[in-house]
C-alpha cells in the first residue's frame, strides 16, 4: 500500500546527475593523480610475494599428488587451490605492508594543515525500517559531539526514509519532531521518507542529490547504524579539502555493540587484525581506493557528474538494479579522474555487526547477488586496473567458500577411489623387493603451510596491538590478551566450515537467482528456536554426517575430520553464536575489544541518546513530542 510521504525539508536545489554508460568511455573531470615511484614499489611489494607463495604452494602440492600419477581429480584440487591461496597470500601480505608502514610512518600525513574554504557539509542517513530511536539517538550523539568541537565547515542532518510500515514511519516522525526541537544550535536537521522505495539505497541517494544536492559540496553518507564522533567527520572533511582531486574519502569503520559470542568474535576480529588490513590496503591502493557504502565523505558534484549507475541487462529484457552499488560508484569516480583514498587513521568510525551466526549469512546471502554482479561490470570502458581488482575481489569473497567446498568433496572421493593391485617385485630380481619411497610428511607439511597462511594475519595482528602499552594495560596484560586471541582463533576454526557452506548456498542463491525480499540487518540480542537453527542450518548437517560415516569406513580421509565435526554440530554451534558472553567473569571468554574496554565517547553519548528518545517516542502521544522534549 503507497504511504503518504512526509517531508520536512529546506528548499530545493537541484543538481543534474545523468545516468552513466559502462560502453562508453567518459570525458576525464579533472587530472588523474600521478602515481610515484614509490606507490609503484608498495604495490609491488603487495602482490609479487602473493603470486610468489601460491606459486610455491602450487608447485608443492602438485608435487605431492603426482607420487602416485596425477589423476584429473587431482589435478581440479591443485588449480582450485591456487585459485584461492592467491587471496590467503594476499592478506598476508597486504598485513606485513601495514606493520611495514606504521614502523616507516608511524605519524604519517599526507597532507599539510592547509586547506580550503568552509564547506557545506551534508550528513546523509538512509533508512528503511529501522528501530527510529537508534538511528536519531546516533545521529543526536553526532550533532552533540560536532558541537563540542570547532568546526570550520557547515553541517546539516538529513535522515532520509525509505520506510514502508506505518507504524514504524509514524515513530520516525515522532524522534525527528522531537531533534528537531532539541536542535543543536548551528546545525539544521531535516527528514523526508518517500512514497515508494524506488532504487533502494541508490534510488534514496540519488533522489536527494537531484533535489537538494547543489548547495552541499560534500556528502557524508552513514547507514542506519553508523556512529562518529566529531573528530572523526572533522577530519574527513579536512582531508577533502585539503585534496582537490579526491572525489572520496573512506574511513575505517570499528565494530562496537556487539554482546553475544559470534557478534564479539567479529568485533574483536575487526579491531585486532582489521586495523592492519585496512592500513596495508591503504598503502597499496593509493588514489584506486574503495568504497564500503557508508562513513565516508564524497564530493557531491563529482559523484553526481560520473556516478550515477546504469541499470544492467538481466534475462528476457529486464532492467537489473547494481546491488552493490559502493564498489562501482568507486570504480566510476576514479575513471572520471577523481582519487578515491582510504583513510585508516581516522579513528572514531563505528558501526555494528549481525549478532548470530544465522544473521550474518542472511546478511552474506543480500550482498552475494550484488558482488556476483560485478563479474559483468569486468569489462566496462575506462575502469582503473585496481578498480577493476577491487570488482573482482568482491566477487571472489563469495566464490573462494564453494571452491573450497569443492576442494574437499574433491578430496573425500579421491580417497574414496580404492588403489590399483601394486607389485614392489621386478621380474629380474624378484627376491629383493623395491618398497615405494613415498614420503607422507609431504602433505604434513603442505597443510600446516596452509593453515599458517591463514592464522597469519591474526598472528601479526596480535603481536602488533600487544607492543602497545596501551592495549596491554587495557586487556590487564599480555596472558589475557593472547589467551582472548587464542579463543577467538579456535572458535573461528570451528565456525569456518559452517560459514563455507553457507556462502556456498549464498552462490547457489545468486546465481539461481533466487533473491529474498530485503530486510534490515537483525541487530538485536535474541537468538533463533531449535526448531529454526535445525531447519536453518540442514544442508551443513547431513554433509557432516556423510563425512563422519566415510570417515569411519575408512573412505574419506581423516584429515576431514575437524571439518566434519563442526558440520556436524552446525545447528548447535549456531544457537552458542547467539549465547551473549560480554557479563562473563573469565576474560577470555569475553572476547574483550579495545572498543569496550576503552569505550568511546560518542558510543556512551549514543546510548544514552538512544534510551532517551526511546522513552520519549514511545511514551507521547502524537502531538505531544514538543511539549515532552521541552520538559
Amino acid at each position: 500500500m503507497t504511504q503518504t510521504p512526509f517531508f520536512a525539508m529546506p528548499p530545493q536545489s537541484p543538481l543534474t546527475m545523468a545516468e552513466q554508460d559502462f560502453a562508453r568511455l567518459p570525458s576525464p573531470q579533472t587530472t588523474p593523480p600521478e602515481m610515484t615511484r614509490k606507490d609503484r614499489l608498495w604495490r609491488t611489494a603487495a602482490f609479487a610475494p602473493a603470486l610468489l607463495m601460491t606459486l610455491m604452494l602450487t608447485f608443492a602440492i602438485a608435487d605431492w599428488l603426482s607420487r602416485g600419477g596425477l589423476n584429473v581429480l587431482e589435478i581440479l584440487v591443485v588449480a582450485l587451490v591456487a585459485m584461492t591461496f592467491v587471496w590467503v597470500s594476499l592478506s598476508v601480505s597486504t598485513v606485513v605492508l601495514g606493520v611495514a608502514n606504521r614502523v616507516f610512518y608511524p605519524c604519517f600525513s599526507r597532507h599539510s594543515s592547509r586547506r580550503g574554504a568552509a564547506q557545506d557539509i551534508a550528513l546523509l542517513m538512509p533508512i528503511y525500517n529501522e528501530v527510529p530511536w537508534e538511528v536519531f539517538g546516533n545521529a543526536s550523539a553526532m550533532l552533540k559531539e560536532l558541537a563540542q568541537g570547532q568546526c570550520k565547515d557547515r553541517y546539516t542532518l538529513f535522515v532520509l526514509s525509505d520506510t514502508t510500515d506505518p507504524a514504524i514511519a509514524e515513530q520516525e516522525r515522532k524522534a525527528f519532531m522531537t531533534l528537531q526541537a532539541e536542535a543543536v544550535p548551528g546545525f539544521d536537521v531535516y527528514y523526508r521518507r518517500r512514497a515508494q522505495n524506488t532504487d533502494k539505497k541508490t534510488g534514496n541517494l540519488t533522489d536527494w542529490i537531484q533535489n537538494w544536492g547543489a548547495r552541499y559540496e560534500a556528502m557524508l553518507v552513514l547507514d542506519a547504524d553508523s556512529l562518529m564522533s566529531g573528530a572523526a567527520i572533522r577530519q574527513l572533511a579536512h582531508e577533502l579539502s585539503a585534496d582537490p582531486e579526491a572525489g572520496l574519502i573512506q574511513s575505517f569503520p570499528h565494530l562496537i555493540g556487539a554482546e553475544t559470542l559470534f557478534g564479539r568474535m567479529q568485533q574483536f576480529s575487526n579491531a585486532v587484525y582489521g586495523w592492519l588490513l585496512a592500513e596495508g590496503l591503504a598503502v597499496w591502493s593509493q588514489s584506486e581506493g574503495n568504497y564500503w557504502g557508508h562513513n565516508a565523505i564524497i564530493r557531491t558534484r563529482a559523484f553526481a557528474d560520473s556516478a550515477r549507475l546504469p541499470y544492467m541487462r538481466g534475462t528476457r529484457g529486464r532492467r537489473d538494479l547494481i546491488l552493490s552499488h559502493d564498489f562501482v560508484e568507486a570504480g566510476m569516480l576514479r575513471r572520471a579522474g577523481w582519487a578515491v583514498r582510504f583513510l585508516p587513521r581516522a579513528g572514531g568510525s563505528f558501526e555494528e555487526t549481525p549478532q548470530t551466526l544465522i544473521d550474518y549469512a542472511l546478511r552474506d546471502r543480500r550482498w552475494c547477488q550484488g558482488n556476483l554482479q560485478h563479474l559483468r561490470i569486468l569489462n566496462a570502458r575506462g575502469f582503473h586496473p585496481i578498480s577493476r581488482f577491487h570488482l573482482l575481489q568482491g566477487a571472489v569473497a563469495f566464490l573462494l567458500s564453494p571452491a573450497w567446498f569443492i576442494v574437499i568433496l574433491i578430496w573425500s572421493a579421491i580417497w574414496a577411489i580404492p588403489e590399483e593391485t601394486v607389485s614392489y617385485f621386478s621380474s629380474a630380481n624378484p627376491l629383493q623387493p623395491v618398497w615405494p619411497t613415498a614420503e607422507p610428511i609431504d602433505g604434513l607439511v603442505v597443510l600446516t603451510f596452509i593453515y599458517t597462511m591463514l592464522l597469519m594475519p591474526k598472528i601479526i595482528g596480535t603481536f602488533a596491538l600487544g607492543v602497545r602499552g596501551r592495549t596491554r594495560t587495557d586487556y590487564g596484560g599480555w596472558p589475557t590478551l593472547a589467551g582472548t586471541a587464542l579463543i577467538e582463533v579456535l572458535l573461528s576454526i570451528l565456525y569456518a566450515p559452517v560459514m563455507m557452506v553457507q556462502q556456498t548456498i549464498a552462490v547457489i542463491y545468486a546465481l539461481c537467482g533466487w533473491s529474498r525480499a530485503w530486510v534490515p540487518q537483525n541487530r538485536s540480542r535474541t537468538g533463533y528456536s531449535w526448531a529454526e537453527v535445525f531447519r536453518f542450518h540442514i544442508v551443513e548437517t547431513v554433509t557432516g554426517t556423510a563425512m563422519v560415516a566415510g570417515i569411519v569406513l575408512g573412505g574419506v580421509s581423516l584429515w576431514l575430520a575437524p571439518i566434519a565435526f563442526s558440520l556436524v554440530l552446525a545447528a548447535p554451534l549456531s544457537k552458542l553464536s547467539g549465547m551473549r558472553v560480554s557479563d562473563l567473569a573469565y576474560r577470555v571468554l569475553r572476547l574483550d575489544s579495545p572498543q569496550n574496554l576503552r569505550e568511546p565517547r560518542v558510543v556512551r553519548r549514543a546510548r544514552d541518546e538512544r534510551a532517551r528518545l526511546k522513552a520519549m517516542v514511545l511514551g507521547a502521544d502524537h502531538g505531544d513530542v514538543s511539549a515532552i522534549a521541552a520538559e
